[in-house]
């Protein structure tokens, strides 16, 4: 499919590994090919013999209590579903390729603009039922009436039943080079489920199903193989145990101790300690970021001179040696430079203190005071470097800091202005896909992030990237690209929503006890191939 050529330039690339011992694990899995994913990348990071049964265990650092498929955004949920179900087509996560997985083939084109497409042979859902058109259709209405996955699905007319294995797909427009993996967000369950059975014991066609669910802290998920799966990537094991863990050192402790095979999100602090216990810790580039969010109904902030400053001023070379011990790579475009479609940006912010004075001056701004709202996450190891930089432009206490966890059903769409000014928050909507329509249409879509967040919908330059976006979805080749820069070009320029930095992931595993485990390079777990190693 052509989607993998324009994703798979090594889709974010490990970008280094620790390892106890004399040599790191290859990378292979890091690469893509410039066809269809055939096979399960993942089984090139092997370190032993695969065992027979055993139970495959982690270390998850997020929680969730809502199980739904439907519009979920937790990292926790996300790799959980990864296992339980499928969509028609999959991605591979290491590279971003695709395959088909409920689709018993590539979609079969009867105009630019409709497919139909072929249920696998023989599907079922784990308690035995078979998979349906029927069940296809349902998801997907329900997943493009959603909130947060609407946007993304956007291209989609209608989806009907030809017959039971037959799914006839009407697109608004072309959209073939980036159609299957765009597919892949929605994931499909028995239409006979209720919202409430979902969010609780959700069942899917995937190579494992539920078996016990308490996604708390300190709490678990325990999956058993689907036994009804006749797809191409089976359970290799008896069972998988992920602890929710989302205190680092406790997960530090599980992987250290040995009572886990893989852990997410290693702290930088005890990649030493981790090693020395045997474990390795792969870093991976990825599009996972700090950014940067302004109210842009609020003055100043509606005008894009002022939201420049903010950038020139903050040191971000110094944020990534201090606060991320060197572990992300400074901004100079939308996409990392791993990605296939990367294109430096016409405007690329460096630490100028003076050009952000400037840019304020020239914006007839002075005497700036506003309060920074920051995530009470991972970002708030940022926040004291970034108000210390602001306030040596602005003046000394221009900038109130407010860490807290960010309400964000309070920043609903309104004709009102939104009770923020500038906010610090992370983001990485890679763990639906990778393409830079997706990306773009996440954060700059005509959803609730301009509706109600960053309110830049009213602007004439976000209906200009609109346009810009509409064009590269029914283009191809080097046509598509030059668009995609251009809408690089207009984000980098107006930053009502923008990255400070792309981070890179670290995940840290015992090839001891695993075989075909390789980390990715967006929050989530990816069990998919790996196996108990002897």
């Amino acid at each position: 499919m052509d989607n993998a050529k324009s994703l798979s330039r090594r889709s974010f690339v490990a970008a280094g590994a620790v390892t106890a011992g004399a040599a790191a694990l290859g990378l292979s899995a890091c690469g893509g090919g410039s066809s269809n994913n055939t096979s399960n990348t993942a089984n090139t990071n092997s370190s032993g013999t695969a065992a027979k049964g055993g139970t495959l265990t982690g270390a998850a650092a997020y929680s969730s209590t809502n199980y739904n498929p439907i519009g979920n955004s937790s990292a926790l949920v996300l790799g959980a579903i990864w296992h339980v179900f499928e969509g028609l087509y999959e991605l591979d996560l290491h590279n971003y390729t695709t395959y088909p997985a409920l689709a018993k083939e590539a979609p079969k084109k009867i105009s630019d603009t409709q497919y139909e497409i072929t249920l696998r042979d023989g599907a079922k859902f784990s308690d035995g039922t078979a998979v349906t058109a029927a069940d296809v259709v349902n998801a997907f209405q329900l997943n493009m009436a959603d909130a947060t996955y609407s946007a993304m699905l956007e291209f989609i007319d209608s989806v009907a039943a030809k017959d039971d294995t037959t799914v006839t797909l009407t697109l608004k427009y072309a959209f073939a080079d980036l159609l299957e993996g765009r597919l892949a967000i929605v994931k499909i369950f028995p239409a006979t489920q209720t919202v409430d059975d979902l969010k609780v014991m959700p069942i899917g066609s995937g190579p494992w199903m539920y078996d016990k669910i308490n996604g708390d802290e300190g709490g678990a998920i325990d999956f058993l193989p689907n036994p009804n799966y006749n797809g191409s990537y089976p359970a290799s094991a008896d069972k998988m145990h992920w602890d929710v863990l989302k205190d680092a050192t406790a997960r530090t402790t599980a992987l250290q101790e040995g009572s886990v095979m893989v852990m997410e999100s290693v702290p930088d602090a005890n990649v030493d300690q981790l090693t020395a216990a045997g474990a390795t810790i792969e870093y991976v580039q990825g599009f996972n970021q700090a950014f940067l969010m302004f109210n842009t109904k609020k003055a100043p902030f509606d005008d894009y001179r002022v939201r420049q400053a903010f950038y020139y001023a903050i040191n971000v070379e110094k944020l990534i040696s201090n606060a991320m011990a060197g572990n992300a790579t400074a901004i100079t475009s939308f996409l990392p430079k791993e990605h296939a479609n990367y294109h430096q940006a016409a405007t690329v912010y460096t630490y100028d203190p003076e050009k952000a004075k400037s840019l304020l001056a020239e914006a007839g701004v002075s005497n700036l005071t506003f309060t920074l709202m920051c995530n009470n996450n991972w970002v708030q190891d940022l926040s004291a470097q970034i108000k210390e930089d602001l306030d040596a432009v602005l003046g000394s206490g221009a900038c109130t800091l407010n860490v807290t966890t960010i309400a964000w059903q309070e920043l609903a769409a309104s004709d009102s202005i939104l009770p923020y000014d500038v906010m610090l928050t992370p983001g990485d909507p890679t763990c639906f896909g990778n393409d830079p329509d997706l990306l773009m249409s996440w954060w700059y879509g005509d959803n609730i992030w301009t509706q109600g967040r960053s309110c830049w919908n009213y602007t004439a330059e976000w209906a200009q990237l609109q346009d810009y976006m509409q064009q590269a979805r029914v283009a191809s080749g080097s046509a598509q690209q030059e668009l995609w820069n251009k809408c690089f070009d207009l984000l980098a320029e107006q930053v009502p929503l923008y990255p400070l930095f792309h981070r890179k992931l670290a995940t840290g595993y015992l090839p001891k006890k695993i075989t075909g485990f390789a980390p990715i390079a967006t929050t989530g777990l990816v069990f998919i191939g790996a196996s108990c190693a002897q």
